[in-house]
């Protein structure tokens, strides 16, 4: 599949080459390419950096098939057309899954990986309030982005949980706003496919899981799985964040990075 992506990069040649590393940037469930901007604008001046929105995401394609090979397999796929060997993939929640994925199967193709707070693991299926509230707006006329925030307020009370979920919302021809999330697809999957742990032997590549000091995705029972698939990885935990630790503290979480990403190429240079 072709994915929408966006790419930057501060060192753009008139001969159209470009000599910094590529990093890609891959978003979790319900977000899209935008998600971590933050992230990318600390990351340009140094790495080509390529935002992407997943299969059934933003303005990629829709499929009804869904899972984490499939999501992998779009990303080798996007690094072939890129002309990308290698490249640091970063990702957040199914987004870090997905990345794994394409370490696992593809470990050649991947220099190094961060993962954000999310573990190799199968988690237990669950009632989610942002598909609830995802399908309420799907099934009414949203004339407004305030009806839309209003129309969800009962399923999800923090405001800036709304506000990332509305962001799906875009205007079709005749003025309405539709979801640009093909529903279809995520209902099916959400609860199979998409909760089940990326497989494959082990990724011997360095690798950075980042974790939300109040989130429970990455637990001290995932310990064992993370050595076993990742044995060069290591684990920072960020005072005083939860699952969106990228949001609450960006300066952090890029900081860190950076020093991961920047250690890791001085090592191998």
């Amino acid at each position: 599949m072709k994915l929408n992506y966006s790419l930057q990069s501060g060192d753009d040649h008139l001969d159209g080459q470009n000599s910094s590393p590529a990093v890609i940037l891959i978003h979790g469930m319900f977000g899209s390419l935008s998600n971590l901007g933050v992230l990318a604008r600390s990351l340009v001046a140094d790495y080509q950096v390529i935002s992407v929105d997943l299969r059934n995401h933003g303005d990629s394609p829709h499929e009804l098939a869904m899972d984490l090979p499939l999501m992998a397999a779009d990303i080798v796929e996007l690094m072939d057309d890129l002309g990308l060997a290698r490249a640091t993939l970063i990702g957040h929640s199914l987004g870090g899954k997905v990345a794994m994925q394409v370490a696992l199967n593809n470990p050649d193709r991947v220099s190094e990986l961060v993962v954000i707070d999310i573990a190799p693991v199968t988690y237990g299926a669950r009632q989610d309030a942002a598909l609830d509230a995802l399908n309420l707006l799907a099934e009414h006329t949203i004339e407004s982005r305030r009806d839309a925030d209003a129309l969800i307020s009962e399923h999800i009370a923090e405001t800036s949980v709304r506000a990332f979920l509305l962001k799906n919302l875009s205007r079709n021809p005749e003025g309405d706003f539709r979801l640009k999330l093909n529903l279809a697809s995520i209902n099916q999957n959400y609860s199979s496919t998409l909760v089940l742990a990326p497989t494959g032997q082990h990724y011997e590549g360095p690798t950075l899981f980042l974790k939300g000091e109040h989130s429970a995705y990455i637990q001290e029972k995932h310990r064992s799985v993370i050595e076993q698939l990742f044995p060069h990885s290591q684990l920072e935990v960020v005072a005083d964040t939860a699952h969106w630790l990228h949001a609450e503290k960006p300066e952090t979480v890029n900081a860190l990075i950076r020093a991961f990403i920047e250690t890791k190429t001085l090592t191998k240079s």
